[in-house]
């Protein structure tokens, strides 16, 4: 796959092809889907989809169960708003749940949300001409989109990783008995006084509310962590000694 995706932009995105139409994007997508994605013509990348009168470019699937649609943009287009609203709808007319919208050089990975009104969650987004495109990165991102991944159900574990890391998640947690405990307990050792639960929740609340500049704030660094030695295997002729000190021994 990491192979496949630097042939992409060798083959595609070093050369000066920024008038390409919506046709001549399509023949990018489907080295997209085929080689690095690892789908199936015909079987398994539907083109044309229809949906409710309409349709869309590409319906993504794996026996029969549909996983993911793809809108294409002219190569010299910029994707705009408009053009995500028209994936969106064609999601969540189909109940599909994610959505690719992209030119041929930006990759833009959308989470349908069947809520009131209906909604959408930018997951992650590649852009190959990018000054900060690294593609070791990349690879990381759309392993999950490849096929052998997507019939595991690793969408699900990616949009799980997304929602973790959300702010109003991470601050829920922030809020949670064990966390309180332990600032209890690192206040305590610093400036040896005792503080209240409700006292610890208020002082959580303003930092959530306050703005705080980064710069003075004082993050800790984390140390690595070393790796104990592997023990060395007994040499059981030898009363117990490890290898490494028989082999000593008879030296």
């Amino acid at each position: 796959m990491l192979t496949a995706l630097k042939d992409y932009k060798k083959r595609y995105l070093n050369k000066n092809i920024g008038d390409l139409d919506e046709s001549g994007t399509r023949i990018m997508i489907n080295t997209f889907l085929t080689t690095i994605l690892g789908y199936q013509e015909l079987e398994e990348i539907k083109t044309e989809f229809m949906i409710k009168g309409t349709y869309a470019d590409y319906m993504v699937q794996t026996g029969g169960k549909r996983h993911f649609l793809v809108e294409v943009k002219a190569f010299a287009l910029e994707l705009s708003d408009k053009h995500l609203r028209q994936a969106v709808n064609y999601g969540a007319n189909e109940g599909i749940e994610w959505a690719l919208l992209t030119n041929g050089r930006q990759f833009q990975f959308y989470k349908i949300l069947f809520e009131k009104p209906i909604s959408e969650r930018l997951v992650f987004e590649i852009d190959f001409t990018a000054d900060d495109f690294n593609i070791k990165d990349a690879h990381e991102q759309l392993i999950y989109f490849h096929k052998d991944a997507v019939v595991k159900n690793n969408l699900e574990k990616l949009w799980a990783r997304y929602t973790a890391l959300e702010p109003v998640g991470i601050a829920g947690l922030l809020f949670s008995p064990q966390v309180v405990t332990f600032l209890k307990k690192e206040l305590k050792a610093k400036y040896d006084t005792k503080f209240e639960d409700d006292e610890i929740l208020e002082a959580l609340t303003d930092v959530f509310c306050t703005e705080i500049p980064v710069e003075k704030l004082k993050i800790p660094k984390f140390k690595p962590v070393k790796k104990k030695p592997a023990k060395e295997p007994i040499d059981k002729a030898s009363n117990g000694a490890s290898v490494g000190e028989t082999v000593e021994a008879i030296n």
